[in-house]
């Protein structure tokens, strides 16, 4: 296989070994020093220095205890089986390359990891060290890698052998990825990590995507009320580009995708009080009982306008899934006679929802969801 093309050239490799000089070993610059070293690397290199490590220091590769271990999984479990089938196609997307896949916490722990290359020379027995379920690779236990550096900048960087801060991690390639929640906090990253082998950058896009693939994963299967697909008007959507909001029962933002919070331009999150930070028409110029009407119906998909001019394609889906629908499903008479008495106040309102709404001291969404919630499988429009 002519690996030429993925090697790096002459003129980065002596960037990097310059860059260390400079930077790490404290040699004077040259007079037309050109660094061409990402700034996020320098960064963590300079983090490194001020916490008194120096690159010629052995690096150890210790799991941590077994509680905490137990105590990491346990607090991913969600993450974890989210992720595990896109590992499973990493690894066989990547599997003629020696790199691997490694899912780590948002404190840089090991939580799980794809199929690692067979043997026993070196360079496998590199990636057992750090391809081992618990172990710490945060900033603070190996230095600069992809892994420290994605938690740490929050976007997808790619590094080759120098540019990591410690001797001893120099042999390793890697790409990674951050993981984002549906409240929009950093939960894990992604990484593809090689050993002695072939630089291949193109990998930071692959665990960019494959990371969108698990936070859509999170998104789809959290619990929500209404759940919004969004795409641009006349643009098909993918698994890269559809926006994912959560709606719940009063109309709340629960959750988003990055492609959604791209899209509306909003950080779609709690706020630092962990209250909803926005409503569903914070954001759309619709009323909401058009959604929820439009999910019922099976609608395939609305042009919405936003409050800023735009529109955007809406295709609005049933959300509850699971624990919540289970729920919901033990409490029928309950239902009923909540659903009884929300028809009977409509009905006294002569039709008008909100005039019932305010009868009884819900909100007008309210209203609507529990009228869809117990109206018949199969009743007609």
């Amino acid at each position: 296989m002519n690996t030429s093309i993925a090697s790096p050239s002459p003129e980065r490799s002596l960037a990097i070994a310059q860059a260390r000089r400079e930077l790490l070993h404290g040699d004077a610059p040259r007079a037309r020093s050109a660094l061409r070293i990402d700034p996020w690397i320098t960064r963590s290199w300079q983090r490194c220095i001020e916490a008194g490590r120096r690159p010629q220091q052995r690096v150890s590769f210790d799991p941590v205890s077994r509680s905490a271990s137990r105590e990491v999984a346990e607090r991913n479990r969600a993450l974890v089986a989210a992720a595990r089938p896109v590992i499973e196609r990493l690894s066989r997307a990547i599997a003629d390359t020696r790199y691997f896949a490694i899912l780590t916490d948002a404190d840089g722990i090991v939580i799980d990891v794809g199929a690692l290359p067979d043997g026993t020379d070196a360079a496998s027995r590199c990636a057992r060290d750090i391809g081992r379920i618990g172990v710490d690779l945060s900033e603070c236990a190996i230095g600069t890698s992809a892994i420290s550096t994605a938690l740490a900048e929050q976007e997808s960087v790619w590094l080759h052998r120098g540019e990591h801060f410690f001797d001893d991690t120099s042999v390793y390639s890697c790409a990674g990825a951050p993981l984002f929640g549906p409240r929009g906090q950093c939960i894990g990253m992604l990484d593809l990590s090689g050993v002695q082998t072939v630089e291949r950058p193109e990998l930071r896009h692959l665990a960019a995507l494959s990371a969108r693939s698990i936070e859509n994963t999170l998104v789809l299967q959290d619990p929500c009320e209404l759940r919004l697909h969004l795409a641009w008007p006349g643009h098909p959507s993918s698994e890269a580009t559809e926006g994912l909001v959560c709606i719940d029962a009063e109309g709340n933002v629960a959750g988003a995708n990055a492609a959604a919070r791209q899209m509306l331009h909003q950080p779609l999150a709690y706020n630092q009080h962990g209250q909803h930070a926005l409503h569903f028409n914070d954001l759309f110029a619709l009323p909401l009982h058009m959604m929820f009407d439009a999910a019922r119906r099976g609608d395939a998909a609305l042009e919405v306008p936003l409050w800023s001019g735009l529109w955007v394609q809406v295709r609005p889906q049933r959300g509850g899934s699971g624990a919540a629908g289970d729920l919901s499903d033990a409490r029928p008479r309950l239902r009923d006679v909540e659903t009884a008495l929300i028809r009977k106040a409509v009905a006294d309102a002569r039709g008008n929802v909100a005039e019932a709404a305010r009868t009884l001291g819900i909100s007008r969404a309210t209203v609507y969801r529990k009228l869809w919630r117990g109206r018949p499988a199969g009743t007609p429009d």
